[in-house]
C-alpha cells in the first residue's frame, strides 16, 4: 500500500457515533462528484456480470472518462488464494500481489489497466476491517451492527477507490445473485450510497436470464420477473435491465419485464450469447446503452467524442480480424484441471490474443496428464502443433507433464512452460540430459535428496509466517542474445507476475547450463532463475512467471505470440511465415 493510500485511510472523517447517519467518508471526498454504476444478477450466477460491466466500462473509457472497477465477493475468504480451481476457476494475481477473482482478469484485459487490491473486496476483508476497528475502540462503545457499521465499511471502500483512482465512474460488480444471504448487506450498502450521494449519482443495472425451455418452444420471463422483484424488495429500482439468453430476447418478453419492473422499454435490452466476449462492446453500443448511462448520470458534458472515434476505430480493427482468420493451429494444454475451462481462463485469452494478431484460429486440445506416460504420450500429442504445460500445485499429473515435455524437446514440438511447467522442464532436462536420474522437486517428494526444484533458504526462513509464496509483479533480468531477450524487444529487463513457492536449486544451475539449458531470465541480484530456453530448439521456453496474466487484446503477450508463430510454422512448413521474433516485433506488447 502506498503512503498516499495509508494517509487516505488514516484521514477518514470523524462522524459522531451517536448519529444514525453514520457513514464514514475519506477526507476531501465530495458527494456526487464520482458517479457509480452497480451491476448485480438475478435468476442464476454465471450470467457474465464481469464481462458486461467491463465492456460497458470500456465504452465509457473510450469516450475519455476515467473508470475504476471493483468486484465485491460474498465469501468469507480474505482473498482467492486458497480457492480450488475446480470450485472457482483460476486465481488471478494482480501486480501488487493480490490473489483475486478471475473477473479482475476480465477487467484488466478489457480496460487495459493494471488493477490493485483496491479493486477487489470480500466479506472476509470487510468483516476483518470492522472487527479490527471495534477492537481499537473506533466505534466508541456502540454496539457494532450490520447497519450502519458493516454497510458503512462497504461504502467507505467504494469511496476510497473513487478518491484513489480519481475516477469519473466507479463500476461496482456484486458477485452471486440477488437473494444470496451473503450478498444482502452489499446490496443494502449500494442502496444507502445511492441515497447519500444524491440524484443522478448512481445507475443500477440488473442482469437477468430469460428461459427458453425446448419443450415449450418459446421464451419465458417469469423467473426474470421474480428475480427483479427480489431486487425491488431490497429498495432498489433498477435503471437498466440486461436480458441474457441463448438467442435474442423477443419484444414480448422485454415488454413484460418493462411493465413489471417500471423500467422504460428502451432500457430493457437483449444480450444473446456471443461467440466472443470481444463482440459484447459492439452489442452494448448498438443498444445505445453507453449513452443511456451517460444520461442517467448526467455526465454527457465530460465525454471526448474525438477520442472515442480513435479508440473505437482501433477496437473495430481488432474485432474485424476475428472474421478473417484464414489459418488454424492446435495447441495442447496439458494440465490437471482440464475439465474446468475457467481454471485456465487467462491462458485461453492469451492464446486468442496471439492468434488474432497472427491471423489464425487457435484450436485447444485439452490433455489431462494424470494418465499420460512415456508409452502413450506420442499418441496423445501426435495431432498438436505446440503445447503449454500450465501452472498448478501438488503431485497429481506431474509425471505426465514431464513425459509431455520430454516428447516436445525430442521432437522439436513448440513448447511453453508456465510456472509448474518451468519447474517440470528443469526436472525433465536434469533426468534425461544431465543424467540425474532421480531428479525431482521437494513439492512432489518432500525431503528428496536431489531436489533440482526446492524452496530457497530465504523462503524457508519465513515459512512459519505463511508468507513463503512469491506473489505479484517482479522484474526479470534478461540475458542478452537469447530468444527471451529478443522476444521482449532486446530490453535488459521485463516485468511479469508470479505465484509460486519453489525455485531451481542454485546448486544445480551450473550443471544444467553446462548440459545446454540456458537460463535467459533471472531475478536481479539473486540466484533465482525465471526463464529458461533451449537454443537449438524451434521454440522451447519456460518461465516461472504467469505471462498470460498481462496479455491484452490489442497488445498480446510476446511468449504467446512466439508459441503460436512457431506452431504456425510447424503446421504450414511450405509457406513463408514470419519467424517467432519477426511475429513478436510486429504484433506483441514489447
Amino acid at each position: 500500500m502506498t503512503k498516499e493510500n495509508k494517509d487516505l485511510l488514516a484521514s477518514v472523517s470523524d462522524i459522531s457515533t451517536e448519529s444514525e447517519f453514520f457513514s464514514p467518508l475519506p477526507a476531501g471526498y465530495k458527494k456526487g462528484k464520482t458517479r457509480y454504476v452497480f451491476v448485480m444478477g438475478t435468476v442464476m450466477s454465471g450470467l457474465g456480470k464481469g464481462i458486461f460491466s467491463s465492456c460497458l466500462a470500456k465504452l465509457l473509457q473510450d469516450k475519455g472518462l476515467k473508470v475504476a472497477p471493483i468486484k465485491l465477493e460474498g465469501y468469507l475468504n480474505v482473498d482467492s488464494g486458497t480457492l480450488n480451481p475446480f470450485r472457482h476457476g483460476e486465481v488471478f494475481v494482480l501486480d501488487d500481489g493480490m490473489e483475486c477473482d478471475m473477473d479482475l482478469g476480465t477487467y484488466e484485459r478489457m480496460l487495459d489497466q493494471n488493477l490493485t487490491r483496491s479493486n477487489f473486496a470480500t466479506s472476509g476483508q470487510i468483516f476483518s476491517s470492522v472487527l479490527n476497528k471495534e477492537r481499537h475502540g473506533d466505534y466508541l462503545g456502540r454496539d457494532v451492527q450490520m447497519i450502519p457499521h458493516v454497510t458503512g465499511e462497504v461504502k467507505l471502500k467504494l469511496r476510497q477507490l473513487a478518491m484513489e483512482s480519481k475516477a469519473d465512474v466507479v463500476f461496482v460488480e456484486i458477485g452471486g445473485t440477488v437473494g444470496d444471504l451473503e450478498n444482502a448487506y452489499f446490496i443494502e450498502a449500494t442502496r444507502e450510497l445511492a441515497y447519500e450521494e444524491g440524484p443522478n449519482s448512481s445507475c443500477f443495472v440488473a442482469l437477468t436470464y430469460i428461459l427458453e425451455p425446448k419443450t415449450l418452444g418459446e421464451q419465458k420471463s417469469k423467473a426474470a420477473q421474480l428475480g427483479i422483484k427480489q431486487l425491488m424488495q431490497c429498495g432498489i429500482q433498477p435503471d437498466i435491465i440486461a436480458c441474457r439468453a441463448g438467442s435474442p430476447v423477443n419484444e414480448k418478453a422485454r415488454q413484460k419485464i418493462s411493465v413489471y419492473s417500471n423500467v422504460p422499454f428502451e432500457r430493457v435490452i437483449s444480450l444473446a450469447d456471443s461467440d466472443s466476449i470481444y463482440m459484447i462492446p459492439a452489442m452494448l453500443r448498438e443498444n445505445g446503452l453507453d449513452f443511456q448511462v451517460l444520461r442517467l448520470l448526467k455526465i454527457e458534458d465530460r465525454i471526448n467524442l474525438q477520442k472515442e472515434r480513435k479508440e473505437w476505430g482501433k477496437w473495430c480493427d481488432f474485432t474485424e480480424k476475428m472474421d478473417s482468420l484464414n489459418r488454424e493451429v492446435t495447441i495442447g494444454i496439458t494440465g490437471k484441471y482440464t475439465t474446468v475451462r475457467d481454471s485456465y481462463a487467462s491462458i485461453i485469452n492469451a492464446l486468442e490474443h496471439a492468434g488474432i494478431a497472427l491471423g489464425c484460429k487457435e484450436k485447444i486440445k485439452w490433455i489431462d496428464t494424470t494418465d499420460i506416460t512415456d508409452a502413450n504420450v506420442a499418441e496423445n500429442l501426435c495431432d498438436v502443433d505446440g503445447i503449454i504445460v500450465p501452472g498448478g500445485f501438488g503431485t497429481r499429473g506431474a509425471e505426465g507433464k514431464i513425459a509431455c515435455i520430454k516428447y516436445a524437446r525430442e521432437n522439436n514440438l513448440p513448447y511453453l512452460g508456465l510456472c509448474f511447467g518451468f519447474q517440470m522442464a528443469v526436472i525433465e532436462f536434469a533426468r534425461n540430459v544431465c543424467g540425474i536420474k532421480d531428479a525431482n522437486s521437494t513439492e512432489i517428494k518432500p525431503g528428496w535428496p536431489k531436489p533440482v526444484i526446492d524452496i530457497l533458504p530465504e523462503q524457508k526462513e519465513i515459512e512459519g509466517l505463511g508468507g513463503n509464496m512469491r506473489l505479484g509483479g517482479h522484474d526479470i533480468e534478461l540475458k542478452k542474445k537469447t530468444m527471451a531477450w529478443k522476444l521482449f524487444g532486446k530490453k535488459d529487463s521485463v516485468r511479469m507476475r508470479f505465484r509460486h513457492r519453489y525455485e531451481v536449486d542454485p546448486r544445480y544451475i551450473e550443471q544444467l547450463e553446462k548440459a545446454g539449458l540456458v537460463f535467459s531470465g533471472k531475478a536481479p541480484n539473486q540466484p533465482i532463475m525465471q526463464i529458461l530456453e533451449l537454443p537449438e530448439h524451434p521454440f522451447f521456453l519456460g518461465t516461472q512467471a504467469h505471462p498470460c496474466l498481462t496479455s491484452r487484446p490489442l497488445r498480446p503477450q510476446p511468449m504467446f505470440v512466439g508459441l503460436v508463430s512457431a506452431a504456425l510454422q510447424r503446421h504450414y512448413p511450405k509457406e513463408k511465415l514470419p519467424d517467432c521474433i519477426q511475429a513478436v516485433e510486429k504484433y506483441a506488447m514489447v
